[in-house]
Protein backbone atom coordinates (compact mmCIF):
# COMPACT_ATOMS: atom_id res chain seq x y z
CA UNK A 1 0.00 0.00 0.00
CA UNK A 2 1.22 3.37 -0.96
CA UNK A 3 0.14 6.35 1.00
CA UNK A 4 0.85 9.91 -0.19
CA UNK A 5 1.17 11.88 3.03
CA UNK A 6 -0.27 15.37 1.20
CA UNK A 7 -3.77 12.91 0.59
CA UNK A 8 -4.76 11.84 4.23
CA UNK A 9 -5.30 14.17 7.27
CA UNK A 10 -2.36 14.56 9.63
CA UNK A 11 -3.81 12.15 12.28
CA UNK A 12 -4.03 8.94 10.04
CA UNK A 13 -0.17 9.83 8.69
CA UNK A 14 0.72 9.82 12.73
CA UNK A 15 -0.97 6.68 13.31
CA UNK A 16 0.75 5.32 10.55
CA UNK A 17 3.81 6.33 11.97
CA UNK A 18 4.18 5.59 15.27
CA UNK A 19 2.94 2.09 14.65
CA UNK A 20 5.69 1.44 12.57
CA UNK A 21 8.41 3.44 14.31
CA UNK A 22 9.41 0.95 17.33
CA UNK A 23 9.78 0.50 20.23
CA UNK A 24 10.84 4.61 20.94
CA UNK A 25 12.67 5.47 23.77
CA UNK A 26 10.89 8.01 26.38
CA UNK A 27 12.37 11.10 27.27
CA UNK A 28 10.42 12.20 30.58
CA UNK A 29 11.15 16.33 30.32
CA UNK A 30 11.80 17.81 33.32
CA UNK A 31 11.34 22.22 33.02
CA UNK A 32 11.23 25.00 34.97
CA UNK A 33 8.86 28.10 34.01
CA UNK A 34 9.42 31.68 34.77
CA UNK A 35 7.23 31.65 37.50
CA UNK A 36 9.25 28.52 39.21
CA UNK A 37 6.86 25.62 38.35
CA UNK A 38 8.41 22.61 37.63
CA UNK A 39 7.02 20.65 34.35
CA UNK A 40 7.08 17.17 33.52
CA UNK A 41 5.94 15.22 30.49
CA UNK A 42 6.64 12.48 28.56
CA UNK A 43 8.03 12.47 25.00
CA UNK A 44 8.70 9.41 22.50
CA UNK A 45 9.93 11.47 19.40
CA UNK A 46 12.79 11.31 20.84
CA UNK A 47 16.75 9.87 20.84
CA UNK A 48 20.59 10.67 20.61
CA UNK A 49 21.83 12.65 17.92
CA UNK A 50 25.65 12.77 18.02
CA UNK A 51 28.14 12.82 21.06
CA UNK A 52 30.30 15.83 19.31
CA UNK A 53 28.95 16.88 21.37
CA UNK A 54 27.19 15.26 22.88
CA UNK A 55 23.21 16.30 21.36
CA UNK A 56 19.89 14.78 21.56
CA UNK A 57 16.68 15.72 19.98
CA UNK A 58 12.54 15.92 21.06
CA UNK A 59 9.37 16.75 18.90
CA UNK A 60 7.01 18.10 20.65
CA UNK A 61 4.08 17.93 18.82
CA UNK A 62 0.96 20.80 18.96
CA UNK A 63 -1.01 20.49 22.66
CA UNK A 64 -5.18 20.56 21.32
CA UNK A 65 -5.87 23.12 24.06
CA UNK A 66 -2.85 25.14 24.43
CA UNK A 67 -1.05 25.20 21.55
CA UNK A 68 2.89 25.11 22.23
CA UNK A 69 3.36 22.81 25.45
CA UNK A 70 4.63 23.45 28.09
CA UNK A 71 7.93 21.84 27.83
CA UNK A 72 7.70 24.03 24.46
CA UNK A 73 7.32 27.18 26.40
CA UNK A 74 9.62 26.72 29.29
CA UNK A 75 12.64 25.45 26.94
CA UNK A 76 12.06 28.48 24.82
CA UNK A 77 12.19 30.61 27.51
CA UNK A 78 15.16 29.18 29.68
CA UNK A 79 17.03 27.00 27.28
CA UNK A 80 17.60 24.53 29.83
CA UNK A 81 15.67 21.05 30.19
CA UNK A 82 16.54 17.25 32.30
CA UNK A 83 15.59 14.20 29.70
CA UNK A 84 15.32 11.77 32.69
CA UNK A 85 14.75 8.15 31.53
CA UNK A 86 11.97 5.71 32.22
CA UNK A 87 12.56 2.62 34.29
CA UNK A 88 9.29 -0.16 34.40
CA UNK A 89 8.86 0.74 38.11
CA UNK A 90 8.61 4.59 37.35
CA UNK A 91 6.05 4.17 34.37
CA UNK A 92 2.66 4.86 36.43
CA UNK A 93 3.87 7.84 37.45
CA UNK A 94 4.59 8.47 33.81
CA UNK A 95 1.86 7.71 32.91
CA UNK A 96 0.64 10.51 35.52
CA UNK A 97 2.66 13.18 34.10
CA UNK A 98 0.94 12.87 30.33
CA UNK A 99 -2.58 14.10 32.52
CA UNK A 100 -3.62 17.79 30.29
CA UNK A 101 -3.03 19.64 33.58
CA UNK A 102 -3.41 23.86 33.09
CA UNK A 103 -0.59 25.81 32.87
CA UNK A 104 0.40 26.36 36.64
CA UNK A 105 0.00 23.14 38.04
CA UNK A 106 2.80 21.05 38.59
CA UNK A 107 3.32 17.55 36.88
CA UNK A 108 5.66 16.08 39.80
CA UNK A 109 3.68 17.14 42.26
CA UNK A 110 1.03 15.33 40.84
CA UNK A 111 2.91 12.53 40.10
CA UNK A 112 3.93 12.43 43.94
CA UNK A 113 7.69 12.63 41.95
CA UNK A 114 11.05 13.35 43.95
CA UNK A 115 13.60 15.74 42.47
CA UNK A 116 17.15 16.68 43.30
CA UNK A 117 18.66 19.94 41.79
CA UNK A 118 20.84 19.97 38.92
CA UNK A 119 24.38 20.40 39.02
CA UNK A 120 24.76 22.72 35.86
CA UNK A 121 21.51 23.91 35.01
CA UNK A 122 18.16 25.17 37.39
CA UNK A 123 15.97 22.83 36.17
CA UNK A 124 15.66 20.07 39.01
CA UNK A 125 16.34 16.01 37.56
CA UNK A 126 13.58 13.52 38.85
CA UNK A 127 15.49 12.24 41.96
CA UNK A 128 14.36 8.28 41.11
CA UNK A 129 15.01 8.54 37.93
CA UNK A 130 17.69 5.72 36.73
CA UNK A 131 19.48 8.60 34.49
CA UNK A 132 19.01 11.70 34.17
CA UNK A 133 20.68 14.24 31.02
CA UNK A 134 21.50 17.93 31.85
CA UNK A 135 20.36 19.66 28.64
CA UNK A 136 21.33 23.07 27.22
CA UNK A 137 19.04 24.40 24.22
CA UNK A 138 21.11 24.53 20.58
CA UNK A 139 18.69 25.06 18.36
CA UNK A 140 14.70 25.24 18.09
CA UNK A 141 12.86 24.67 14.81
CA UNK A 142 8.81 25.65 14.35
CA UNK A 143 7.83 22.30 12.03
CA UNK A 144 4.01 23.30 11.66
CA UNK A 145 1.77 25.31 13.75
CA UNK A 146 3.13 25.05 17.11
CA UNK A 147 4.93 21.84 16.63
CA UNK A 148 8.62 21.95 17.51
CA UNK A 149 11.73 20.20 17.01
CA UNK A 150 14.27 21.17 20.10
CA UNK A 151 18.15 20.19 19.50
CA UNK A 152 19.96 20.23 22.88
CA UNK A 153 23.22 19.88 24.04
CA UNK A 154 23.61 17.29 26.90
CA UNK A 155 26.05 19.08 29.28
CA UNK A 156 26.22 16.45 32.64
CA UNK A 157 24.86 12.67 32.83
CA UNK A 158 23.82 11.53 36.03
CA UNK A 159 23.30 7.65 36.73
CA UNK A 160 22.66 5.70 39.75
CA UNK A 161 25.52 3.81 41.20
CA UNK A 162 23.94 0.58 40.99
CA UNK A 163 23.68 0.32 37.69
CA UNK A 164 27.32 0.78 36.83
CA UNK A 165 30.09 -2.27 36.25
CA UNK A 166 32.74 0.25 36.02
CA UNK A 167 32.50 3.77 36.27
CA UNK A 168 35.84 4.51 35.43
CA UNK A 169 35.26 3.06 32.14
CA UNK A 170 32.00 4.06 31.55
CA UNK A 171 30.51 1.04 31.81
CA UNK A 172 26.70 0.68 31.77
CA UNK A 173 24.28 -2.56 33.20
CA UNK A 174 22.04 -1.00 30.30
CA UNK A 175 19.31 -4.56 30.85
CA UNK A 176 19.23 -3.74 34.58
CA UNK A 177 18.06 -0.25 33.87
CA UNK A 178 14.75 -1.60 32.84
CA UNK A 179 13.37 1.27 30.72
CA UNK A 180 10.29 1.57 29.17
CA UNK A 181 9.58 1.95 25.51
CA UNK A 182 6.54 3.41 23.43
CA UNK A 183 4.92 1.52 20.90
CA UNK A 184 1.97 1.55 18.97
CA UNK A 185 -1.45 2.52 19.47
CA UNK A 186 -2.54 4.06 22.34
CA UNK A 187 -1.12 3.12 25.69
CA UNK A 188 1.25 0.60 24.41
CA UNK A 189 4.59 0.11 25.80
CA UNK A 190 7.72 -1.99 25.97
CA UNK A 191 10.21 -3.23 28.55
CA UNK A 192 12.59 -6.60 28.69
CA UNK A 193 12.32 -8.60 25.51
CA UNK A 194 14.67 -10.67 23.83
CA UNK A 195 18.47 -9.05 22.61
CA UNK A 196 20.17 -10.48 19.90
CA UNK A 197 23.78 -9.11 19.13
CA UNK A 198 25.64 -8.72 15.48
CA UNK A 199 28.94 -7.79 14.84
CA UNK A 200 29.87 -4.68 12.78
CA UNK A 201 31.37 -5.68 9.50
CA UNK A 202 34.79 -4.73 8.20
CA UNK A 203 35.33 -3.79 4.73
CA UNK A 204 37.01 -6.47 2.80
CA UNK A 205 38.32 -4.89 0.06
CA UNK A 206 39.91 -9.05 -1.11
CA UNK A 207 36.31 -9.89 -0.84
CA UNK A 208 34.58 -6.87 -2.51
CA UNK A 209 32.76 -6.40 -5.77
CA UNK A 210 35.00 -4.03 -7.77
CA UNK A 211 33.84 -0.15 -7.18
CA UNK A 212 31.48 1.32 -10.10
CA UNK A 213 32.97 3.75 -12.29
CA UNK A 214 30.10 5.96 -13.52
Amino acid sequence: MFYDCAEHPEPFVYKLMTATVTPRPIAWVSTLSQDGVVNVAPYSFFNVMGHEPPTVALGLLRDPAKGLKDTGENISATGEFVINLVPRDMADQMNMTAVNAPRGHSEAEIAGLATAPSRLIAPPRLAEAPVSFECRLLTAVLTGPKQMVVIGRVVAIHIADRFLLDPARGYVDTPALDLVARMHGGGWYRHGGEMFHMDRPVFDPAAAPPPRKD
